[in-house]
């Protein structure tokens, strides 16, 4: 026979004796409230408060709760309220004892039981409602079985800033789940992670300023019958908050718009003091206006705490395309005119897959069609038989098949840092801070890098081992022009923002610095004040030099003689200036007077080929592999592609700009002229978007996992031998980290990203 609530109050007293422990008043009043549920043919739940507990109060109460999967109590709810100095051991032994009785989990401390989530020999919690709320939280990765986990709020925990391949792999019924005020930014991975949860049709990354639980707000009138939602709402927790913002719709026929984008937001000051001046009257009421007017009313969401994916354009689009179970997104329903209206606008925005692919395919599939000359270029749907191909008739479609199934399965790309692999110095701490790096153009394995301290490394970026390096010479001075001869291939030219201009040979670099340090060979070439960009040009006997002036120089690269100094060819500094990859006549130069100018030395330049203008000063400017196209990047994330014979515009990429004159945005080709990669100096992410369409493929986003803080784009660049593999130099705001040269594969997965510590450098340059 069960023991009944008296029992067990009893075994309790007997307990707190046997511990010699006074009986905690608190823990009594919890069984006096449960026997009165009891007496009144309710169920019988017990609320059990961790902030009115001492660790001495646990023994006795382990002892009880050992046989409440037997007793009377129907179920039973540990909730936190405030942070508590308790001892984890203890949190954890009376979950072990009452779980199978959980029924809603509500904890602010995740220290307290982090290692009772992660524990797979634990077997999880067998709570329905699971409510974790810390600070702590730098990755939501659980272990074990929570098979009857049907509500997960994750609201407020801020540190949570991304989600991993298996964040939710132990959650198989999870059906609702909110995520408002975390930190988690990018969409992709974000999709990835939470297509995994295939019962799941409630999400919140923000939440409507009257709405307490995920599911479908009150103004969306009577659609929750429509949808037959369930109705998991006994374990959500109010949470209080002022942030009242809205966002402009994004098509008239939609019925309601979300936070899209941060040029979008403003104060709801109207609605919002509608909503709440009388606390007894709906939001609708309040307006005097029926339930049913209320969608036609209500034009303007009213979002609580958005979590920064929010403020992605058009992320409510994307979340509702990536998840097509999703019934309630951020407390409003996904009615079909919006899933309609939603697919028309993601492709044209978005790409699913590269090469314009519609269906994921595997390589394996993709690999036999190769070897029988079939193609798989049909929709993989379609009736029609399979068509013979020849593969001689596209050279690149087996390539361009391969990249999108691989890219296809790796929602994680795989992060490997470069620059600070091997030991260079036998200086206890001394650590690498690079500034500027380059691939090789003709030998696959080979990078040259230069630091922040004049330093320049030549490393083997497969295997991490250092082939030349040059200690600063003379006053330390950053190196911010490095630039490869193509017909000389051992060679490479390196500019200091002191101007000088050195030509440095593979070949007679001293590999490490062991025994102190030795000056290599090297050829000065000349100099050129306030530097910030060198450039060879495609025959190997002339290269630019731009920077902090209105003029560029040619030099003759053999004998450092300046050629030709062209004078106020902008009203403001030249940041950039680049010869042509096939004309060695050709340059373009980038501005921060708004203008990027073609020019061709042959004609004496005293004006422009043609003069393209931004509207903010120019960062970058760089031609495409076949010199078909420049792309231009201007001051925060305005960035195009011109047509390199009349500068006529080609694509412009749809950036959303956030709003910073010092967010200096660099974008570069990605491995041939189909895919461009672009990133800020403000911002820690790198955007992979299609060349020809503008349209948007990937979104990696960096992270200094030690620190917890963001890391920017310094600078960025194309592997030229790899598909969709680039490398990223990033800096962090950490005052004790370092910059660092990371590496990039899209085509490879990794279940976790690498901790990296990274600092932050500030001067410009390409």
């Amino acid at each position: 026979m069960s023991p009944s609530l008296s029992t067990l109050e009893t075994r309790y007293l007997d307990s707190c004796k046997r511990h010699e422990v006074e009986p905690n008043s608190k823990i009594l009043s919890w069984f006096y409230e449960a026997k009165i549920q009891k007496s009144s043919q309710q169920k019988c739940n017990m609320a059990i408060l961790l902030d009115c507990l001492k660790d001495a109060d646990f023994p006795p109460l382990v002892d009880v709760f050992v046989e409440v999967n037997s007793s009377d109590i129907d179920a039973d709810d540990i909730t936190q309220a405030s942070h508590c100095s308790l001892s984890k051991d203890f949190v954890i032994s009376l979950l072990d004892a009452i779980n199978l009785k959980l029924r809603i989990g509500d904890l602010l401390d995740i220290s307290l039981v982090d290692d009772f989530l992660r524990d797979p020999s634990k077997g999880g919690f067998s709570c329905h409602v699971l409510n974790l709320r810390s600070s702590q939280m730098g990755d939501f990765n659980i272990s074990g079985s929570f098979k009857h986990l049907h509500t997960l709020n994750l609201d407020f925990c801020a540190s949570l800033t991304s989600l991993q391949k298996d964040s939710f792999a132990c959650l198989p019924n999870l059906m609702c789940l909110s995520m408002c005020e975390t930190g988690v930014t990018n969409l992709w991975t974000t999709s990835a992670a939470l297509s995994k949860l295939t019962s799941l049709v409630e999400l919140r990354f923000q939440n409507c300023m009257c709405c307490k639980g995920t599911g479908p707000c009150p103004l969306s009138c009577s659609v929750t019958e429509d949808l037959q939602l369930p109705c998991h709402r006994t374990g959500s927790v109010e949470f209080s908050g002022h942030l009242q913002t809205t966002g402009s719709p994004e098509h008239s026929s939609d019925l309601l718009p979300v936070l899209d984008g941060k040029s979008n937001l403003q104060i709801e000051v109207s609605l919002s003091g509608l909503c709440v001046q009388d606390g007894n009257k709906s939001p609708a009421s309040a307006l005097n206006c029926s339930t049913e007017d209320a969608c036609t009313t209500f034009r303007k969401y009213v979002s609580h705490h958005p979590s920064p994916i929010c403020f992605e354009k058009h992320y409510r689009v994307y979340m509702i395309i990536s998840l097509p179970r999703l019934a309630v997104l951020d407390n409003w329903p996904i009615r079909e005119l919006e899933r309609e209206t939603a697919k028309a606008k993601f492709s044209e925005c978005y790409e699913l897959l590269p090469y314009k692919r519609q269906h994921k395919e595997s390589v394996v599939s993709i690999l036999h069609m190769r070897e029988t000359g079939a193609s798989t270029s049909r929709n993989r749907y379609s009736s029609r038989p399979r068509q013979s191909f020849s593969y001689g008739n596209s050279p690149y479609f087996y390539s361009r098949s391969l990249c999108a199934a691989k890219l296809g399965c790796s929602g994680w790309p795989l992060l490997h840092p470069v620059s600070n692999i091997c030991p260079i110095s036998k200086e206890e701490g001394k650590s690498l801070r690079p500034r500027q790096f380059e691939y090789h153009p003709s030998n696959s394995s080979l990078m040259v890098f230069g630091t922040l301290d004049g330093e320049i490394i030549v490393i083997n970026h497969e295997n991490g081992h250092i082939i030349g390096y040059v200690p600063s010479l003379g006053s330390t001075n950053s190196v911010l022009g490095l630039c490869w001869l193509k017909t000389y291939p051992s060679k490479f030219l390196a500019g200091s923002d002191n101007g000088a201009l050195r030509l440095y040979d593979v070949n007679d670099l001293l590999p490490n610095i062991a025994d102190g340090y030795a000056s290599p060979c090297n050829v000065t070439v000349g100099n050129f004040e306030q530097l910030t960009s060198v450039h060879v040009n495609a025959t190997d006997d002339q290269f630019i030099a731009s920077g902090y002036a209105k003029h560029v120089a040619i030099y003759d690269i053999n004998s450092g003689k300046c050629l030709q100094l062209f004078k106020d060819m902008h009203q403001g500094p030249i940041n950039v200036a680049k010869f042509a990859h096939h004309s060695p006549s050709i340059f373009v130069t980038s501005s921060f007077d708004l203008d990027v100018k073609m020019w061709d030395c042959r004609q004496n330049p005293i004006r422009p080929c043609y003069t393209v203008s931004s509207s903010r000063g120019n960062v970058m400017a760089c031609f495409s592999p076949d010199d078909h196209h420049v792309l231009v990047s201007a001051v925060d994330n305005e960035v195009k592609q011109l047509m390199a014979v009349d500068g006529s515009l080609h694509t412009k990429f749809e950036i959303p700009p956030t709003g910073s004159s010092h967010n200096y945005t660099r974008s570069y080709y990605l491995n041939g002229r189909d895919y461009i990669i672009s990133g800020s100096s403000d911002e820690s992410v790198v955007r992979i978007c299609c060349a020809q369409t503008g349209r948007r493929l990937r979104d990696v986003c960096l992270e200094d996992r030690s620190s917890r803080t963001s890391m920017f784009v310094q600078s960025l660049r194309g592997d030229p031998f790899r598909h969709f593999q680039m490398a990223v130099l990033a800096t962090s705001v950490h005052p004790s980290s370092k910059s660092e040269i990371i590496k990039v594969n899209l085509l490879a997965s990794c279940h976790g990203i690498k901790e990296y510590s990274l600092a932050r450098s500030s001067r410009l340059g390409g």
